[in-house]
């Protein structure tokens, strides 16, 4: 799962709310996972990669910190052990189902997902356009440029670095933190965004145009 629009992503969501269950032939290997590693896999997808030549596994997550136990910490990698056996035992419980055919594991790369990140993403990236604008409108604030989204954050814009500075610790940016939320909290599905966590960032228009040339793809990659 990397982005909210991917369907394995809505599958897991699904399954999450309740309307659908994992796929029965990869619940032996999610109970051996939670089993072994005291994790609590929600879904799990196969597919295939380079050309449908290479078998792919996604063992997916509710949160990330369940993700990163399946890191190897000292090369910022996946644990290379860990797949190895979790490749093992998923090609064991697929040949006792008799599915090889259907599910071939040779070269199976495994991989993991966190569900949370996702979907606080798409929480705020759902929010209509128009709500966006009706909120920076209703703020009339004469020192505000722009209010942007990306992921999971929003970025409240002044025009210069000298505003930026008397913002940062002041009553107006607890406001803006406080009416944003209220625009979120309807998308709020999962409720993984807590108000009392909640912030935004802020940024002027100065930094944007002389470091980034005035440019939203610079700014974000």
């Amino acid at each position: 799962m990397i982005m909210y629009y991917d369907p394995d992503y809505q599958e897991t969501k699904r399954i999450m709310l309740g309307e659908e269950s994992m796929k029965a032939e990869f619940r032996p290997l999610a109970d051996w996972v939670d089993e072994t590693f005291g994790v609590k896999t929600i879904n799990i997808v196969y597919d295939t990669i380079e050309e449908g030549t290479r078998p792919r596994l996604e063992l997916c997550f509710e949160f990330e910190k369940e993700k990163d136990d399946f890191l190897n910490r000292e090369y910022l990698n996946y644990d290379g052990l860990k797949q190895k056996d979790i490749a093992l035992k998923f090609q064991q419980t697929i040949e006792a189902q008799g599915l090889t055919e259907q599910y071939p594991t040779e070269n199976i790369w495994i991989i993991f997902g966190g569900f949370e990140p996702i979907a606080r993403m798409e929480a705020n990236s759902i929010i209509p356009q128009e709500d966006i604008e009706a909120l920076k409108t209703a703020l009339d604030n004469k020192d505000l440029w722009e209010i942007s989204r990306a992921f999971s954050g929003v970025t409240f814009f002044l025009y210069t670095d000298q505003q930026l500075k008397e913002y940062e610790n002041s009553a107006a940016r607890k406001l803006w933190t406080d009416k944003y939320f209220d625009i979120l909290e309807p998308y709020n599905q999962f409720g993984y965004f807590k108000r009392e966590d909640f912030n935004i960032y802020l940024d002027s228009k100065e930094n944007f145009d002389k470091n980034y040339a005035g440019n939203w793809y610079y700014y974000y990659k």
